[in-house]
């Protein structure tokens, strides 16, 4: 059966915010953009005029991209996509490797998000971003921690822990972990492995509950 994972059409825009705006975009603290000042009423508006004014802000899913922190190799964050708080831990391979060879591209990142969802009684699922390819369909990832291994569902650009009763004991097994390897086959069959260092995931993971407990 396919798991029910209502974030995930959101981590895409979440993502696009975080790594695209500024620092003085991402401290903010979510308040709304302010609108462009009314026309005065003796010069006509223009079309042209008003472009720069919407084009300033981000939008408005994205700019609600707050950091809280930086804890070793993962950043802390909160955001409210359509209202709803949401807090997540967000890391990126240390490194990543292609079999074939460098099939992929600098294009194509790899994320790793620890994220909480108070609205929906969600507390620390983990789940796998990958940008500009997809997974090969009905395959499996894995994501190993020392010696334990831990299955994936695979959908598209995604990947879950395969059995929800096994999400604690990995997100245990990551604080205690050095790194985390990612194995997945690209629907190109290539086959790719990810390592994503731990160092700071625990720090992070505890700045994310203290925001949505």
């Amino acid at each position: 059966m396919t798991p029910n994972r209502p974030f995930r059409p959101v981590l895409p825009l979440i993502v696009a915010g975080i790594f695209a705006l500024p620092a003085s975009v991402l401290a903010q603290t979510g308040q709304p953009a302010p609108k462009p000042a009314a026309p005065k009423p003796a010069a006509p508006a223009k079309p042209a005029a008003a472009a720069p004014a919407q084009a300033t802000p981000a939008p408005a899913l994205t700019a609600q991209a707050t950091l809280l922190g930086q804890f070793g190799d993962w950043s802390a964050y909160t955001a409210t996509p359509a209202g709803r708080k949401v807090c997540f831990a967000l890391a990126k391979p240390a490194n990543s490797q292609d079999n074939p060879p460098n099939r992929r591209t600098s294009a194509n990142i790899v994320y790793m998000f620890i994220s909480s969802r108070p609205a929906e009684k969600v507390k620390e699922e983990l789940s796998i971003l990958v940008t500009g390819y997809a997974f090969k369909p009905s395959t499996e990832a894995s994501m190993a921690i020392g010696s334990a291994s831990f299955p994936m569902y695979t959908q598209n650009d995604g990947a879950w822990v395969k059995n929800p009763a096994d999400e604690s004991r990995l997100i245990d097994s990551m604080r205690k972990g050095g790194d985390a390897v990612v194995k997945g086959t690209t629907s190109r069959g290539t086959q790719t492995t990810d390592t994503f260092s731990l160092k700071g995931f625990d720090q992070a993971l505890k700045r994310v509950s203290q925001e949505c407990p």
